[in-house]
């Protein structure tokens, strides 16, 4: 059974990131370009909030005896065959899981015009990711989440 106050902190501290990073996609292009802090603050908080996703998926795979993930995109993939992820929401993981290895691996190569970006155009796509799941814990019983 998914431990829904494990599942609630996760979800509070991935708002909490959403919040700082939405401060930060608020600033003026120039002063987001031209102040490292931010350009590195937002690299920080989106490798953690993709990775609170990753989380959230580990856990519910765990606990509910899904099959064993692959590699992270796969984890997104368990939660899409087991009804928890809608279909159109997979090229969108990918990207993300995508973007979690470069920001890790590949960090010189972040592009932060493209950062300040994904600030503007992408993190409702984690929001409708934390409906999903919401949904999902309702259905197995719980609003408290």
């Amino acid at each position: 059974m998914v431990d829904l106050d494990k599942l609630s902190s996760i979800l509070s501290n991935l708002r909490g990131y959403l919040q700082k990073l939405t401060i930060l996609g608020n600033l003026p292009e120039s002063d987001f370009l031209d102040n490292f802090t931010n350009v590195e603050s937002a690299k920080h908080l989106l490798q953690v909030s993709i990775e609170c996703c990753l989380d959230i998926a580990h856990h519910i795979i765990a606990e509910e005896g899904y099959r064993t993930p692959t590699d992270y995109y796969d984890s997104f993939v368990i939660l899409q065959e087991n009804g928890i992820l809608p279909d159109e929401m997979m090229l969108t993981l990918r990207q993300m899981v995508s973007f979690r290895n470069r920001i890790v691996h590949l960090y010189w190569e972040i592009d932060d015009l493209a950062l300040y970006h994904i600030l503007h155009e992408n993190l409702g796509d984690i929001e409708v990711y934390i409906q999903h799941i919401l949904d999902f814990t309702k259905a197995i019983g719980s609003d408290s989440v």
